[in-house]
């Protein structure tokens, strides 16, 4: 299972309602949600989940134009490797309009 989750660093407290797309490695969409109140999506849905490589798309400047806020990231792009599929990856997203940072998650 994937989820993850955003907090916007300059406001202190979770994103909501930011568009969140994840991939395979050959770039076929494999899902998409938006970040709930909480700032977060605790599921993609996926129906085959295997090992091998994916990468989460965080639309950033979506949600920065939500604010009137200026953002020099337009989206926020994510690549890992998943060895073992039995196991939950949990990737966290740290924002900013100006920097963004990211960490495996539990």
């Amino acid at each position: 299972m994937i989820s993850s989750h955003i907090l916007d660093t300059n406001l202190g407290k979770p994103a909501a309602n930011v568009r969140i797309q994840l991939f395979n490695a050959d770039g076929e969409l494999l899902g998409s949600a938006q970040t709930n109140a909480d700032g977060r999506v605790n599921d993609f849905a996926l129906k085959d989940f295997t090992a091998g490589a994916y990468s989460l798309e965080f639309a950033t400047a979506e949600y920065f134009q939500t604010l009137n806020t200026e953002t020099f990231f337009p989206k926020a792009v994510i690549h890992f490797y998943v060895k073992d599929a039995s196991q939950h990856f949990h990737i966290p997203l740290l924002i900013s309009p100006f920097a963004y940072s990211t960490y495996r998650g539990s």
